[in-house]
């Protein structure tokens, strides 16, 4: 593995620890040796874990839509910074740039990001870990309603079990380095009548 992908809020959120945790993870990356891929941008939790994986010698690559660059929310001090022409390209991006996903705390744009690359890679798009760095407990009700759609049969459970849930930045990058992808061969159970 040698870039992986955070999504995560634009806003810093109500719990000094979300930020404390995006400096964290930015840290452990660059401690790490691997890339960051983000979304380019300077505020919130983006912009807390892009400047300290920075401020500890990593490289970060952002992608960022023209929109968002346009209201002056681009991150200038990155390594690298796309910009794109759409929501569609920035995610198609930073797929291609990464090697893992995952995802801090955020709003519904952050959720989406992760459920998309967990859909892909459970389409077999991508062989690529996912996972949600669980900061006091922000993503429990999230898991816990993933266990219901797998009790009420939306869900297999060995889909539910490519996503990684931790607490902490290295032991989530050491799942990743463990990850072994699964094979649906058929994933729909039709009847015919």
């Amino acid at each position: 593995m040698k870039s992986v992908c955070v999504f995560c809020g634009s806003s810093i959120g109500t719990d000094p620890a979300f930020e404390k945790m995006a400096r964290k993870l930015g840290r452990t990356i660059a401690n790490d040796g691997l890339r960051l891929v983000y979304g380019g941008a300077r505020v919130g939790l983006m912009g807390a874990v892009a400047d300290a994986a920075l401020e500890n010698g990593g490289e970060v690559i952002g992608v960022l839509p023209e929109a968002l660059s346009a209201k002056e929310l681009a991150h200038t001090g990155l390594t690298e910074l796309h910009i794109v022409g759409s929501m569609h390209e920035r995610k198609a991006m930073m797929a291609d740039l990464s090697d893992g996903f995952i995802s801090l705390p955020g709003g519904i744009g952050t959720l989406e990001e992760i459920f998309e690359v967990w859909t892909w890679g459970q389409l077999g798009y991508h062989r690529k870990p996912c996972g949600f760095l669980n900061v006091n407990g922000f993503y429990d009700k999230l898991m816990d309603f993933l266990d219901w759609q797998v009790a009420s049969g939306f869900l297999k459970q060995d889909l539910r079990d490519m996503v990684a849930l931790k607490t902490d930045p290295k032991e989530l990058l050491t799942a990743f380095e463990n990850y072994e992808p699964i094979v649906v061969p058929k994933w729909i159970n039709r009847t015919q009548t």
